[in-house]
């Protein structure tokens, strides 16, 4: 049975649409997560699955049930927010058990359940703290710890880890991954972080203007993108992108003239000569070479094992590369790189992807 599923939902503040036709299905014991950029409709979509906002069309279905009508508290789901929202004059044990206390449930069941959760999210040693005595990320473990309590078949993050350092979100992010196969299940994530995104999901959907582009694992939208938008959100650093012009059809798929020079990439749908093309290649496929774009090589970031090289072409536009293992310095060269045409996705002008 499916977790969540959507069917032309859509959901408008006057004359604007926000949420447009989306239909999509995150299965049971999955972890989805919703991506794009601020004002696409991902945390509006999230807010109305747990029913804090009204659709304007379509149905919401979770568990089998629809619950498009649904009031929020009998829809099974619980929420956890960007902010913790934790009673500072109560106990980490009596806010994790707030929501039980109003359902009226037994003090030993309200125990019972908080000190599971705990246990869980390793707060067992913090139970009789307040917030304030807590570190951010403990903090946000006795939110979530508040809906585990609850035993919801779906739990729903709104970009829970914007408050957070970058060390401690590296951290949550992977307390999170344990937290969901140890408890399997069903959740739902918002970010803006494709990183977060690649990091933690079984399926990404990603939205732009209230409309889904894109959905699927991870690795399969990284490798094989539909579009443009696509290919440049999802990857960090992001895709490069040279503009061309189809000059000839090869064996195996197309030439493209380029400020930069010829350009040759594999793709069985080719476009007629003379159509203009984007060229897209990830910085790992960039390697200096003896001959093939040109570039000034302006700055390095250095990661350890490998760096990110920051270059630029004669027309002014940004290329990164990656470079592994070696350390020479190579800001203010000018050098050339070369790139396998099997790596080169190739776009429409209107940024649809060719394959």
């Amino acid at each position: 049975m499916s977790g969540v599923v959507l069917r032309n939902v859509r959901k408008s503040f006057g004359a604007i649409d926000v949420i447009r036709d989306v239909s999509l299905t995150i299965e049971k014991g999955k972890f989805g997560v919703f991506v794009g950029p601020s004002g696409c409709g991902k945390s509006t979509l999230l807010r109305m699955i747990a029913g804090l906002e009204n659709s304007t069309g379509g149905t919401i279905e979770i568990g089998g049930r629809n619950v498009t009508d649904v009031e929020p508290a009998r829809r099974g789901v619980a929420m956890v927010f960007q902010s913790y929202a934790l009673y500072p004059h109560l106990s980490v044990a009596e806010n994790m058990a707030f929501s039980l206390r109003l359902a009226k449930a037994s003090r030993a069941e309200r125990e019972s359940k908080v000190r599971e959760a705990a246990r869980i999210l390793q707060l067992t040693d913090h139970l009789d703290k307040r917030p304030s005595e807590l570190s951010g990320g403990q903090r946000q473990r006795v939110a979530i710890g508040r809906a585990i309590v609850r035993e919801p078949e779906v739990f729903l993050f709104d970009e829970p880890l914007s408050n957070l350092d970058a060390e401690l979100r590296v951290q949550m992010r992977l307390e999170l991954s344990r937290l969901h196969h140890q408890i399997g299940a069903t959740m739902i994530y918002v970010t803006h972080d494709q990183v977060e995104a690649m990091t933690l999901a079984d399926s990404i959907f990603v939205l732009k203007n209230g409309v889904v582009q894109q959905s699927g694992a991870p690795l399969g939208l990284y490798d094989d993108p539909d579009n443009r938008f696509v290919a440049g959100f999802i990857g960090s650093p992001a895709m490069n992108f040279l503009d061309g012009t189809v000059v000839a059809h090869t064996a195996q798929g197309i030439r493209a003239a380029t400020e930069q020079g010829e350009i040759v990439a594999h793709v069985i749908n080719r476009p007629a000569e003379g159509s203009a093309v984007t060229l897209g290649v990830r910085p790992e496929h960039l390697v200096p070479a003896e001959t093939g774009i040109p570039v000034l090589v302006e700055m390095a970031e250095e990661l350890g094992g490998n760096a990110f090289i920051h270059s630029r072409l004669a027309s002014g536009a940004d290329v990164v590369f990656e470079r592994r293992g070696l350390r020479d310095r190579l800001e203010g060269q000018r050098i050339h790189l070369a790139v396998d045409p099997a790596h080169v996705l190739c776009f429409t002008a209107e940024g649809l992807r060719l394959r």
